[in-house]
């Protein structure tokens, strides 16, 4: 377990429109930390080494602003380099490796689907996971989605705090932690400061 709290809700962020800059995505974070956000996952696919590097060290000193931790989806070797609190692994990565693959002083947390990501995932001493897709998603419509029965036997079974994830909005968190989740994880449903924020 991380030396500090979990909150109960995890940002990640969307891909950013205007890249290379990036300045909109970036005042769209600082809005949302606004809001009280306390824990973002920086999660950019389409940007290159030099640029994604530059933006998540910006990310990060708007975290650092606000006094909440950023966590960074990618290579392990960017994430140390970037200075980030944390990494992310996605689901391939976390089984392909043998240990942490960080010191303790980050955070770890990993993406997961079934069981045996999650003894992976425990195994290899990560903090948190994702566990999803609980809902059916837009942006991943070809996923099947666990259902609220099948995410709390797998989140009963895990002995690491889980944030669910998946079409959850703020309004899903009573119903999340009801089955085991230590919190919901989302991308809109709190990005750029819209919704009631993350204490609703």
């Amino acid at each position: 377990m991380p030396a500090l709290p979990l909150p109960r809700f995890y940002q990640i962020t969307p891909e950013p429109s205007d890249p290379p800059d990036c300045s909109s995505f970036l005042r769209q974070l600082d809005a949302t930390l606004s809001c009280g956000i306390a824990l973002v996952q920086l999660r950019v696919q389409r940007l290159d080494r030099p640029d994604h590097l530059r933006l998540a060290r910006h990310a990060l000193e708007l975290c650092r602003a606000h006094a909440a931790r950023l966590v960074f989806n990618g290579p392990v070797d960017m994430a140390l380099e970037s200075g980030c609190d944390g990494l992310h692994l996605n689901s391939r990565t976390l089984l392909s490796l043998q240990q942490r693959p960080v010191p303790q002083t980050m955070l770890l947390s990993a993406a997961c689907h079934d069981a045996r990501q999650l003894a992976q995932a425990r195994r290899i001493g990560v903090d948190f996971v994702t566990l999803s897709p609980v809902l059916p998603t837009r942006t991943h419509p070809e996923a099947s989605p666990l259902g609220w029965q099948q995410f709390a036997a797998l989140a009963g079974a895990s002995a690491l705090p889980v944030f669910a994830l998946g079409a959850m909005d703020l309004t899903m968190m009573k119903k999340a932690r009801a089955c085991g989740a230590w919190g919901i994880a989302a991308i809109s449903a709190s990005w750029q400061g819209i919704g009631q924020g993350p204490s609703a």
